[in-house]
């Protein structure tokens, strides 16, 4: 491969490198970390149209993505029919989002939708639930995937007594389920393995002689291990995390930790949330904070054998924030954050990054709800489109099941690879010319002489700074400009 060479004798500054993807004529472009250069370009943040899923009230929403048919499911509790368990099947393209026939899982049952994951060893999503009409007994129920709709096999009791707060996650690494509820005044955990359209179930662990609120949990594939996030009522309704491990067919768990400085977090009911980072190995869980005037706060998580510790809480929302949903957006390397303000129930949504035990968020949210009243919110990131789906109840509208498509923004633009224009095209893999700082590239239109112009993360040029701020040049005339940078 050529490396990026400078031609001095030439009064127009030039520099000569290997194109990496198609270089258009007067192309802004950036140099890139093995030495060859690319155009400028990037995608735009943004929200597709809402659409509904369930045209009656909705609560106890989850959403999860198959793998295997490139689909998300959504299980709800249906509150506007007898408050019946029931999913549907989401395809995303481009920006939005159509719903195949919605289909019930518990027949009459009353059913509070505790969470839903996708086996991908079986292809086969497991919904966990609390079922009301049979003495408030956990079941957990296996469906499949085809094409727009989803079958569900029969349901299979986990706990044969009234079971409250019933998380589930899946262990990709012994491709088992791991569900937690609590019974009374005590909390378990109980192993699940999926055969064909069926799940059994191992003998149930406790995890603590407590009475607690399972609030979230998460799978870190890097460790191989569970991330158990509860809410203890004996101890000021505080924050815990265990790790759990998974093998055969039982579970064990590590030391307890509290999440919070100095053991200050009361955490609030259903307003929490985890996903893992699996470019930096950690886990973020995202809590409302009682003890700080129930402020939106996030904590990383480290996992390290059966042990976690956690990083300084960071704010990221200085409101009463009651609910959030959190996924990891892979193509991004992005924590996509979705999330209520109290005071008025606006939706809105950004992004974050971890580093090292730390984490930081985009300067702006983005307003994805503006009708007071977001409820119920979850979200999870399609891979294959890139996209991320926010499921809630809209308040606003009857309290209906909605969903939108959230794209990130992304560009290869940073505040200090840009190296210049294009004199003319080259195709990739070619060696390209690229005028630098000096240079006068005449292939441009629309300029207005005197004018600076900035690069902006699509690699157009405009007279505002974007973010970054890349300072291309100042035009001599509608179709040349200096090259400064």
């Amino acid at each position: 491969m050529r490396t990026i060479g400078r031609d001095f004798g030439d009064t127009a500054r030039k520099v000569y490198a290997v194109a990496s993807g198609a270089l258009g004529n007067g192309k802004t472009c950036v140099v890139n970390s093995n030495g060859t250069v690319s155009v400028v370009g990037g995608a735009t943040t943004s929200l597709g149209s809402e659409v509904i899923y369930e045209s009656g009230a909705t609560s106890w929403n989850n959403i999860v993505y198959d793998t295997s048919n490139d689909k998300v499911v959504i299980a709800y509790q249906d509150a506007g029919n007898s408050y019946k368990g029931k999913a549907v099947v989401g395809t995303i393209s481009g920006s939005s989002i159509s719903f195949g026939s919605i289909t019930g899982f518990s027949g009459t049952n009353q059913a509070e939708v505790y969470g839903i994951v996708f086996d991908s060893s079986n292809n086969k999503v497991v919904i966990s639930y609390k079922d009301g009409s049979d003495s408030d007994y956990g079941k957990a129920i296996v469906g499949t995937v085809s094409g727009t709709s989803i079958s569900f096999g029969t349901a299979v009791t986990y706990n044969s007594s009234s079971s409250s707060n019933g998380k589930v996650s899946f262990d990709s690494s012994n491709n088992k389920v791991l569900i937690h509820y609590s019974e009374g005044s005590s909390a378990y955990g109980i192993v699940g393995t999926v055969s064909g359209t069926g799940i059994s179930f191992g003998s149930e662990v406790q995890i603590i002689n407590e009475q607690v609120t399972f609030e979230a949990q998460v799978f870190d594939s890097n460790a191989n291990k569970i991330l158990v996030v509860y809410r203890r009522g004996d101890n000021n309704n505080s924050l815990n995390a265990k790790v759990a491990t998974i093998s055969g067919t039982s579970v064990s768990y590590g030391s307890e930790a509290e999440l919070g400085q100095s053991g200050t977090v009361t955490a609030i009911n259903l307003a929490n949330d985890a996903c893992f980072d699996p470019d930096n190995n950690k886990i973020a869980v995202f809590y409302s904070d009682k003890g700080n005037s129930a402020y939106g706060t996030v904590q990383v998580g480290t996992i390290s054998g059966t042990s976690v510790s956690f990083g300084t809480a960071v704010v990221y929302n200085s409101a009463d924030t009651p609910r959030v949903g959190v996924s990891y957006d892979t193509a991004n390397n992005v924590i996509v954050v979705a999330y209520e303000i109290v005071n008025n129930g606006n939706g809105r949504v950004r992004t974050a990054a971890i580093s090292g035990t730390s984490i930081t968020f985009n300067d702006d949210s983005i307003l994805f709800q503006s009708s007071n009243g977001v409820d119920w919110l979850k979200s999870v990131y399609d891979p294959d489109q890139g996209k991320t789906v926010l499921v809630y109840r809209n308040e606003a509208q009857s309290n209906k099941g909605v969903a939108k498509v959230y794209t990130v923004g992304f560009t290869n633009l940073t505040s200090e690879n840009f190296i210049g224009i294009t004199p003319s095209a080259y195709p990739d893999g070619a060696g390209a010319e690229i005028q630098t700082k000096g240079a006068v590239n005449e292939e441009q239109s629309g300029l207005t002489a005197g004018q600076s112009y900035f690069v902006q993360t699509d690699g157009t040029l405009g007279t505002t700074a974007g973010d970054p701020s890349v300072f291309a040049g100042t035009a001599v005339s509608a179709t040349k400009i200096i090259v400064k940078g």
